[in-house]
């Protein structure tokens, strides 16, 4: 659909750009929704940072535009879902496999912490 906005005037003009903005808003919108479902509070995340270095941390909220991730040096960070990424090593699961659960004074019962 092609508009030939040459023929519009002024007051169609402005209408037809509040249209456009209002429709960019909504697709950056939808597209940020759909980047936080990849994950959830408490995920391991990375993201590259604007020093070109890695930040790692555990997400802890998830807003209306950003995610808020806590750093490994407990530096708050404000991030948009686009950049982040899993930062689950593969190694993760061979270290969770050689965990022994703490077990309570109670036989059978496992202690919680």
């Amino acid at each position: 659909m092609k508009i030939d906005i040459d023929r519009l005037t002024e007051p169609e003009l402005i209408d037809l750009n509040h249209r456009v903005v209002e429709r960019l808003r909504f697709l950056n919108q939808m597209r940020v929704h759909r980047a936080m479902l990849e994950f959830k509070i408490g995920d391991r995340v990375a993201y590259q940072s604007d020093r070109t270095q890695t930040v790692e941390g555990t997400l802890v909220r998830c807003n209306k535009k950003t995610v808020t991730v806590i750093a490994d040096g407990a530096r708050r960070w404000s991030v948009s879902p686009d950049f982040l990424r899993n930062a689950a090593t593969p190694d993760a699961k061979a270290d969770a496999k050689n965990v022994t659960p703490r077990r309570s004074a109670i036989p059978g019962v496992i202690a919680d912490e």
